[in-house]
């Protein structure tokens, strides 16, 4: 045989995946770079400074990265840093437009979101996150509060509730909080040896995930995206919302869905059986391979519920506020002796990325709002929805109603609060109706924005569920839907009864 001959003799090789194009792969980029571009052409409008046009295409440009996933939201934002720097560098001044902005003072914008307690806040939390990570704190709670349940399907499901709700005191990182859960609820289901696609595992996993967002809301800082617009009301209103207020504000809604939640779940994905032979025995067991608990946990136990104190008694019993007291935390989770962890082992598990986008996220909204492309906005969305003289209760309906379908289009509820969080405030500073709370009202939207219920990438918690396969989309939206109908019609009722009483409404 020839060697020519020779690979005619051999199997054909499986044709390997057809790789996308540049073009395929970077639609995303693309749509966003005409719109910047395309904004950028567009003329002036009258009354706006032309940073503030410039503001709007890198907005634009944001928006669309991010809808699209276009970019690792850590790079989309070294990207917005680099065109605020830039656009804004080589802009007249809003207060002298004969003077250039200068690169210097745009980059300076840029940055300043880094400067933010609440940033601060963040970052800390993230560390108190790693530290229950590399402890095993959070999976010993959660394994507590399940042995205790029962092995009935519907107890687990509330145990599962109940889990998510107390880690939400303890773990103030939602995809950390369902990176511990999620595999201790797909344990369960593979001790409890029923089929991975059953109707239980669905219903479990998707009640473990929809707590954790419903949780987001009832505690301050249980999300970045709470401590974004924490940030925004403090630069802009020149107000703190502290941890206590918070919790009595956002609280009761959390537990109301958290009811809703069960009853919803329970009635629209109900378990093929009342109870699973030994469920309880599997939870048992893996408190057991865990062992006594060590000094490590118990230390970092410790130091969290005295942190939830401080948080807690925050303005009420002292004046430190909660992003020093979290500081505070983490830097003796850090030292010899008293300490659980150690910089290499934390850095690992810090999700800087998360962070990044942080900082330029308020840094964007600050400067809509510096350049006055935030109140120009404002203007047009109180025109198109006829806000201005519409009672308190409709505007927030309306606004409710705009972010809940805003939300569908984003992979995440931090990108979701700096893009729209500023907005918010210009809209609800250009509104006429008496007797309406700016802080009130931004208060209430932002726990909108934590609506992510209808699709799982609406949250990073949600991809982390999808990713166990125990579902398929369709469960996750049609119950999520009802879910949020719940959601959007307790805010209407809060807003029309217990918030009104706390001036918020």
């Amino acid at each position: 045989m020839s060697v020519a001959a020779q690979p005619s003799a051999r199997p054909a090789a499986p044709a390997s995946p057809k790789e996308k194009s540049w073009l395929a792969s970077n639609w995303g980029l693309l749509a966003a770079t005409a719109v910047l571009i395309a904004i950028l052409l567009l003329p002036t409008p009258a009354g706006l400074p032309i940073a503030g046009h410039r503001m709007l295409a890198i907005f634009g440009f944001a928006v669309i990265v991010w809808i699209t996933e276009a970019l690792d939201y850590a790079i989309s934002a070294v990207v917005i840093a680099a065109l605020m720097a830039f656009l804004l560098g080589t802009s007249p001044s809003v207060t002298n437009p004969n003077v250039l902005i200068g690169t210097v003072q745009g980059l300076t914008t840029a940055m300043s979101g880094f400067g933010n307690t609440a940033l601060t806040l963040v970052a800390a939390a993230l560390f108190l996150a790693a530290a229950m990570t590399i402890t095993g704190l959070d999976r010993r709670i959660a394994l507590v509060i399940l042995a205790r349940v029962g092995a009935r399907t519907s107890r687990v499901v509330i145990g599962s509730i109940i889990v998510s709700t107390v880690l939400a005191f303890l773990v103030p990182s939602a995809t950390a909080r369902a990176a511990a859960v999620i595999p201790i609820m797909m344990g369960i289901i593979l001790a409890f040896g029923v089929d991975k696609k059953s109707r239980f595992a669905g219903l479990l996993m998707i009640t473990t995930v929809q707590a954790v967002s419903i949780w987001n809301v009832g505690i301050k800082t249980a999300a970045a995206q709470n401590m974004v617009a924490v940030g925004f009301i403090q630069k802009t209103l020149g107000h703190d919302i502290t941890w206590l207020s918070w919790l009595i504000a956002a609280a009761p809604f959390s537990i109301l869905m958290s009811i809703g939640l069960y009853l919803i779940m329970m009635w629209m994905m109900p378990p093929e059986a009342e109870e699973v032979p030994g469920g309880q025995a599997a939870v048992k067991k893996s408190l057991t391979e865990l062992g006594p608990m060590t000094g490590k946990e118990a230390r970092l136990l410790a130091i969290s519920l005295v942190l939830l104190c401080f948080w807690a008694t925050e303005g009420v019993l002292h004046k430190f506020d909660s992003s020093t007291t979290t500081v505070v935390a983490v830097a003796l989770l850090f030292l010899p002796g008293v300490g659980v962890m150690d910089w290499k082992k934390a850095n690992a598990l810090i999700p800087w990325g998360t962070i990044v986008l942080f900082g330029v996220g308020i840094s964007l909204g600050t400067a809509l709002l510096q350049t006055q492309a935030a109140q120009w906005l404002a203007n047009l969305i109180v025109q198109w929805f006829g806000l201005n003289h519409l009672p308190i209760l409709a505007i927030l309906a309306v606004m409710a109603a705009f972010l809940i379908v805003i939300h569908l289009g984003f992979a995440s509820a931090t990108a979701l609060a700096s893009s729209l969080i500023p907005i918010v405030i210009a809209v609800m500073q250009k509104v006429q109706t008496p007797g309406l709370s700016v802080l009130g009202m931004t208060l209430v939207l932002q726990f909108v924005v934590s609506f992510g219920f209808i699709l799982p990438v609406n949250s990073p918690q949600g991809m982390v569920a999808y990713g166990t396969e125990t579902f398929v989309v369709r469960d996750f939206v049609r119950t999520g839907i009802v879910i949020t109908v719940l959601a959007y019609a307790l805010t209407l009722l809060l807003g029309a009864t217990y918030w009104r009483w706390l001036g918020y409404v």
